[in-house]
């Protein structure tokens, strides 16, 4: 328990990063297309290609990737910055989002010289985007139990299998994907490795899912007998489980997982200011930003173990679950202060905002982990199982 309480030790931004967080307002501010509140709501899957190659002029995309590779080789603590000004602002991140985020500082960690050389500058560049080849079919959150398979052969390896909720798979470029190269499903956390794989390869088929607010982010991507290079693993055969949680411990830790809301907050928040606000309603809003405050707190606290080099996969997981559960209390605790007020004035556009997050956001507990997979790995951490 000591170590988990050192790991969230009070950590404050450093003057460099906040120094930064002007001229990230001042961009968003010249640059940040006009819509409403509940297409802003939609930041993580707010596929803007256009948008994110301004933020890659910038040097904003692979921000904390080496200058070598077209990085900005700026540290963990503006990156926090960077995501949190652009998840408030609702800003549409998702071409760029996983190759900034965990993609490219994968492959900078474990990839070979070739690999950096030729994706790292398309990342940064926003000429490259990723998306994540992890949950499969009948084995959910449990990755070790993953059933695609490379085998090894003539002129590299043959990969069969399929992945599903794989976010923005029909406008990626290249999966990163975790597969089985050796042993069986019961082998567990053995035998399994991660390629990159080019999803313009033949064999490969993409099938986009609508979830229920009618938006198409998932997919399901299926491969039959495609061809992968030798070249294309990443890192050593059979390290893909050591690799996978170093990703995760990336995906886990930052602000987007528990900003997932935020626009809807300010939103109503605006409104309260604008009509009056209750005790109750006061009261709910206070706690809402006392959670906000104390979950920020815990983040910056892991962005600094980030910014040290350290890989805070136990920490993470605890962050990323009560983030998640924060996130999904807010528009279910809205809706339901709307309607206990029936004579205050309310605009389309927060009911939009509110009915579109109620309807997403069970699958904020799903992405990245199910709620029951992070507390088993928290209770293992804690020595507790």
């Amino acid at each position: 328990m000591s170590s988990l309480l050192d790991a969230f030790r009070l950590t404050a931004l450093p003057a460099h990063a906040e120094a930064f967080r002007a001229e990230v307002k001042r961009f968003l501010r010249d640059h940040l297309p006009t819509v409403s509140a509940d297409v802003r709501a939609r930041s993580w899957t707010g596929f803007d290609a256009a948008f994110s190659r301004k933020l890659a002029q910038r040097g904003w995309v692979g921000l904390t990737l080496p200058s070598a590779y077209g990085g900005a080789g700026l540290d963990a603590f503006s990156r926090f910055v960077l995501v949190e000004e652009l998840l408030a602002a609702g800003a549409p991140v998702a071409a760029h989002w996983i190759a900034d985020r965990q993609s490219g500082p994968l492959i900078l960690k474990f990839g070979s010289e070739a690999q950096k050389d030729f994706y790292l500058p398309r990342i940064c560049a926003g000429q490259a985007f990723f998306c994540i080849g992890m949950s499969e079919p009948n084995a959910g959150s449990d990755l070790a139990s993953v059933r695609s398979r490379a085998t090894p052969g003539e002129g590299g390896w043959r990969l069969n299998g399929r992945k599903i909720w794989t976010t923005n798979a029909h406008h990626a470029d290249y999966m990163i994907a975790l597969v089985r190269t050796s042993g069986a499903p019961e082998d567990r956390h053995h035998g399994l490795s991660q390629f990159i794989i080019d999803l313009k390869q033949p064999g490969i088929s993409v099938r986009p899912i609508l979830d229920l607010a009618g938006d198409a982010h998932f997919s399901e991507v299926a491969f039959d007998d495609v061809l992968l290079p030798h070249e294309a693993l990443v890192g050593e055969e059979g390290s893909g489980w050591k690799q996978v949680n170093a990703e995760l411990a990336f995906e886990r830790s930052g602000p987007e997982r528990f900003y997932s809301s935020v626009v809807l907050l300010d939103l109503w928040a605006d409104t309260l200011r604008r009509h009056g606000a209750s005790a109750a309603e006061t009261a709910l809003l206070g706690s809402f930003i006392s959670q906000l405050a104390s979950l920020r707190s815990l983040s910056v606290a892991l962005t600094a173990l980030l910014a040290r080099g350290e890989s805070p996969v136990v920490e993470a997981a605890l962050v990323k679950d009560i983030g998640t559960e924060f996130e999904q209390s807010i528009p279910a605790a809205i809706a339901a202060a709307i309607s206990a007020a029936p004579d205050t004035p309310i605009d389309d556009e927060l009911y939009r905002t509110v009915a579109y997050l109620n309807q997403v956001a069970p699958t904020f507990s799903l992405r990245g982990g199910t709620r029951e997979i992070l507390r088993g790995m928290i209770a293992r951490g804690l020595g507790l199982r």
